[in-house]
């Protein structure tokens, strides 16, 4: 923790604009800090945010990313920005210290800051955040879901976006593995790593070291480490941290929880780490029908945000109440409509492999749209588990030939229809070709297992296409 008085007259560097860098750059320069922000592009959206922070005295290179302003004593990164990267490069070499936005954050709290209830994982983050902000917001406790989601925690700490100026008792924090990278002081509350799969290795260079700036979120929790019982890496990362005496090792399970474990038993979410005898005692939570959708891993998600709030004391008609109050955000195995007894869900987020083999688990017969840009991912595993619930495959987008290989590899004998094409409109024809395949109890699913930016913006975009598309077959069948 550092007084903002250590920051007055300072000359520190900011990489990159965007959703963190400008907060981060306006908050220095509130506290005396002398900004300069460094930032790879310069468009139209760049030049405004660089107008407004001028008019703070802030200076702005844009079209510069890889010199570092003379005189820089600080460097504070946005997530986006690679290790390897010649600023940061050249910092060291300088001996200037990089923070990332996450660590300013955690720095500039004051004596009576809010605990940080923490998650990180491969995919469901941001749900299982929300869902912890949820069940907090139901025991009565002031919160919000901050870091990776919502209000950067630059200006939470700071004292911004809270209506009406009074401080948050707890905050549930999604925090990505770019974030941790760069946040070596950051010690939660509690914390939970909900899952490992590749992904970012661009960026990290590695699993392990992906892997690695994962399990950052362990190290110096207090109360709880929450890991996957079904994924042996989390547990492992648990081991490796460093945490303050007492802090116990609690995992989530989809099956019969054991000591210290919360589980599913018959339908209900139990607790078995937060009871005064956990060998021969377990508390019911909230039932599995609260959860919304209750898909297998929306119930682990479900579970994770349970058992952090219960390391933080809350009660569990909290837990339940906190569940039963929550929705998902668009695109997250939306349920769009059902045409003709065929179900049409948009799981566009599912933007790797490990999301859309969560997706494919949650259906029983499915016809599959997917494809769009791979990022250096395989599809083998995730066809070889997925194929027996496959009726029928429509590929689009960039790198569909991968997809379109594993399937011939893993399931030769399902119906694939490869769209050549990768403009917007490949999702209506996607659609009308995955109605055509869907047979009556099927579901049409939109689980891409690749990103977007092929053919879209963004995967909110995909999904809102896919959305419009089955619009149009109700319109027609109208």
């Amino acid at each position: 923790m550092q007084s903002p008085a250590d920051f007055a007259g300072r000359c520190i560097t900011v990489a990159g604009l965007g959703v963190s860098g400008v907060p981060a750059a306006r908050a220095l320069a509130g506290l005396g800090a002398r900004v300069t922000v460094v930032n790879s592009s310069d468009g139209e959206r760049e030049r405004a945010q660089a107008a407004e922070l001028e008019q703070l005295g802030v200076t702005v290179r844009l079209g510069d990313g890889d010199t570092l302003p003379e005189g820089t004593e600080l460097v504070v990164t946005t997530p986006g920005w690679k290790p390897s990267s010649p600023l940061f490069a050249a910092a060291g070499k300088a001996g200037v210290e990089v923070w990332g936005d996450v660590e300013l954050a955690w720095r500039l709290r004051g004596p009576d800051a809010a605990d940080w209830l923490a998650v990180t994982g491969t995919n469901g983050k941001t749900t299982t955040v929300r869902m912890l902000a949820s069940i907090l917001e139901a025991a009565g406790l002031r919160t919000a879901a901050v870091g990776n989601i919502g209000v950067p925690l630059v200006d939470v700490v700071l004292g911004e976006g809270q209506p009406d100026g009074a401080s948050y008792d707890v905050l549930a924090v999604e925090l990505s593995s770019y974030q941790l990278h760069w946040a070596p002081s950051v010690r939660a509350h509690s914390a939970a790593v909900l899952n490992l799969a590749p992904d970012h290795l661009d960026w990290h260079g590695s699993m392990a070291a992906y892997a690695a700036d994962k399990g950052r979120i362990y190290e110096g929790n207090t109360v709880a480490c929450v890991y996957n019982a079904a994924d042996p890496a989390t547990e492992e990362l648990v081991r490796a941290a460093d945490v303050e005496e007492g802090c116990r090792a609690i995992g989530f399970t989809l099956g019969t929880p054991g000591p210290s474990q919360v589980g599913v038993v018959e339908g209900i979410l139990v607790d078995r780490a937060f009871v005064e005898n956990r060998q021969q005692q377990a508390q019911e939570l909230a039932e599995v029908s609260d959860v919304t959708p209750a898909a297998p891993h929306n119930i682990a998600n479900a579970l994770a945000a349970a058992a952090l709030a219960r390391a933080y004391g809350v009660a569990p008609a909290a837990v339940r109440d906190g569940l039963r109050a929550f929705h998902p955000d668009a695109h997250r195995i939306q349920h769009i409509a059902d045409l003709g007894d065929v179900r049409y869900v948009d799981d566009s987020k599912a933007t790797n492999t490990h999301a859309a083999q969560a997706s494919l688990a949650a259906y029983e017969h499915i016809v599959w749209i997917a494809g769009g840009l791979a990022k250096g991912a395989t599809f083998d595993e995730l066809v070889q588990k997925s194929a027996a619930r496959l009726r029928g495959v429509v590929l689009i987008g960039a790198d569909r030939a991968l997809i379109r290989e594993a399937l011939a590899r893993h399931a030769p004998d399902v119906p694939v229809v490869d769209l050549d094409r990768t403009d917007t409109g490949a999702m209506s024809e996607a659609v009308r070709e995955a109605s055509r395949l869907a047979e009556p109890g099927d579901t049409v699913l939109l689980a891409p297992a690749c990103a977007s930016m092929d053919m879209f913006v963004n995967y909110n975009k995909r999904g809102e296409a896919f959305a419009d598309a089955v619009g149009e077959l109700t319109a027609r069948d109208h």
